[in-house]
């Protein structure tokens, strides 16, 4: 433990830890170049063989940057794209931004610190910055967004510049120090641990992006959605948010286990895709399977879905083309089961369906969506915590789909249950709500 992570621990004053001098290096979950070939000819590449923990250089940080001492951060699917180097090795992303030059050029290095999500401290900031200051506890954005770009003053989300932070930088969030662009950061709602604040940013924004923000499908009373993959974390944010917005959210899981677990958190209307055949391994025309889900919702609900929600891609998009009705959406993003979509244009074309693609979200859109935290109507959904030492198993379940939520790993903080700053709203809020996934999942790995 160096000077400066004990200082943190210790609630250093702001002065207090001004004073205390940056390690030479720290701790990090990260890659290495030398084995982005380990998994070649492999159908099983494990992610706990190439995810390692050790130290990395502490780098230099620029005019417009805060380095933050990571208390928590949390498994998102892009950790697992990253350590199985698919579709392409992290280290392309890393050489293409280093040649921008000047401080670009840090990124590209032998070694990748990944994670593109995060709770902690500010340590120090940058001559540049003046929103934030050290002490501030925080929440990071995935979104690495460059100000100088004309489209980032529109929606960031458009700029040809904005990349994932941790994904497609370096220096990410599975660390003891993040290294981060000021745009990236909002105040940690203060009633939350820090495990579960670290869990809060990407998938829910993304989620609110994708259903209520202005660039997405823009839910109303009444709707039904369709949620694929909903006990995941995109999936979990969006029930809540379809719910909260006086819709009528329709979950689709993989398990009968998950699908119980989400009733007991209030989510009345989860189907079992194995129940109607669907994932069972037979072939099957999306027409047909697409006719089953249909005749499923119309008998839960009595009609069909305004909205499908679908970050699950090319196994499912296919059939939420079918199943959206006449005049609605399928909003996608993330595409876990591959980017390579399929469907019958006749029922996007001839039923007047549209397509929305979403990516992330914008910072005004992220500062909407953990205001909602602030006012307890959104739940985090952190199911289990890890060490940073064991993130790799944190990973390898993300991986395997044997996850129900969020996935969230202890960086800095010795333990869980601690960052809160306001007691009182916590227990207004009620633990019972906001430890409610937890205690549906059984012990938290510590």
């Amino acid at each position: 433990m160096d000077a400066l992570h004990e200082a943190v621990l210790a609630r250093a004053t702001p002065e207090e830890l001004l004073r205390t001098p940056l390690p030479r290096t720290y701790r990090a979950a990260h890659l290495r170049v030398e084995d982005v070939a380990v998994f070649a000819g492999r159908e099983d590449k494990d992610v706990r063989e190439s995810l390692r923990v050790g130290d990395v250089p502490m780098p230099e940080l620029a005019p417009d940057e805060v380095l933050v001492a990571m208390m928590a951060s949390s498994i998102n699917y892009n950790t697992v794209w990253s350590a199985t180097f698919e579709p392409m090795p992290t280290f392309t992303f890393l050489k293409r931004l280093g040649r921008q030059g000047g401080y670009a050029a840090r990124h590209d290095q032998p070694y990748h610190v990944i994670g593109s999500d995060g709770s902690g401290v500010v340590v120090r900031v940058g001559a540049g910055v003046r929103r934030w200051k050290v002490g501030d506890h925080v929440v990071l954005s995935g979104a690495y967004v460059d100000d100088q770009d004309p489209a980032t003053h529109s929606d960031a989300m458009l700029s040809g510049t904005q990349l994932a932070w941790g994904f497609e930088t370096n220096f990410g969030g599975l660390a003891h120090y993040g290294v981060v662009r000021a745009s990236q950061l909002l105040p940690k709602p203060a009633h939350l641990t820090w495990e579960e604040a670290s869990a809060i940013t990407l998938c829910a924004g993304t989620s609110y992006r994708m259903l209520v923000g202005e660039h997405g499908a823009r839910i109303k009373q009444g709707d039904i959605v369709l949620i694929w993959g909903a006990a995941g974390g995109l999936g979990l944010y969006a029930l809540q948010l379809v719910k909260n917005a006086g819709g009528i959210p329709v979950g689709v899981v993989g398990s009968e286990r998950k699908a119980e677990v989400l009733r007991r958190l209030g989510f009345e209307i989860v189907i079992n895709r194995q129940e109607i055949g669907l994932g069972s391994g037979e072939q099957q025309s999306v027409v047909e399977a697409g006719k089953r889900l249909g005749r499923r919702i119309r008998q839960e609900v009595g009609e069909d879905p305004h909205v499908v929600f679908d970050p699950i891609g090319r196994s499912t998009f296919g059939i939420s083309v079918f199943v959206a009705r006449r005049g609605g959406a399928v909003v996608t993003c993330g595409s876990s089961t591959g980017y390579v979509h399929e469907f019958d244009n006749r029922y996007l074309w001839m039923h007047l369906k549209r397509i929305i693609g979403s990516h992330v979200a914008n910072l005004q859109e992220k500062a909407e969506c953990i205001r909602l935290f602030d006012l307890g109507h959104l739940m985090p959904m952190v199911s289990s915590v890890h060490p940073l030492d064991a993130v790799g198993e944190a990973a390898r379940s993300v991986q395997n789909n044997e996850h129900i939520g969020k996935v969230a790993v202890l960086c800095m903080a010795p333990g869980r249950g601690l960052g809160v700053t306001d007691p009182d709203r916590r227990a207004r809020i009620g633990e019972g709500r906001l430890l409610a996934l937890e205690r549906e999942c059984g012990p938290v790995v510590t």
